[in-house]
């Protein structure tokens, strides 16, 4: 169901006269208020270690709970993309990270209350700062460092970060750059 099929009366005035304007808005025909619904920005964190590895998540939670997944969420409001995949891999790693790189987005629907939430997913690569002992919080049950060679995309549950890891896997084993 598109989230826009849930919002019955517009909040501003609270008319019922709240109509869809087109794919993305929903319009009040008595007040004027336009309601736009835009993705949720989202990141991913990319973390190798000193070995080259790839710290991978298994999710503990629905959608694909038990799906493999990398560290990330949504960032806050005033909250920078940087700052919001710094904050989401601590709070899901313990790792404290920095220098984030930007390398790509890619668009994804979340699955979240009975609603599909539109997201941008941003993903980036991180650099640990300090030791990179790891410890499963928040919404991660386990976390493991594999070979990039060794991962198998279709393992992620998530379709944007099953593609990102596809993307990132030809791009280290091509030695390519985004």
């Amino acid at each position: 169901m598109h989230p826009l099929e849930k919002f019955k009366f517009c909040p501003i005035c609270g008319s019922n006269n709240f109509k869809e304007n087109n794919g993305i808005s929903k319009k009040c025909f008595d007040c004027g208020f336009t309601y736009y619904f835009n993705p949720r920005a989202a990141t991913v964190a990319i973390i190798r270690n000193e070995k080259g590895e790839l710290l991978t998540a298994r999710r503990a939670k629905e959608p694909a709970k038990g799906t493999m997944d990398l560290p990330g969420g949504f960032i806050d409001s005033y909250e920078t993309a940087e700052q919001g995949v710094a904050r989401e891999v601590l709070e899901e790693t313990g790792l404290k990270v920095d220098n984030q790189k930007y390398l790509f987005s890619l668009p994804n629907i979340y699955p979240f209350s009975g609603i599909d939430i539109h997201t941008l997913d941003l993903f980036f690569e991180c650099k640990i700062i300090g030791d990179a002992k790891v410890k499963a919080m928040d919404d991660v049950a386990e976390l493991y460092w594999k070979d990039i060679k060794d991962i198998n995309p279709e393992d992620f549950g998530l379709k944007s970060v099953r593609e990102g890891v596809k993307m990132y896997k030809e791009m280290i084993i091509n030695k390519k750059t985004f």
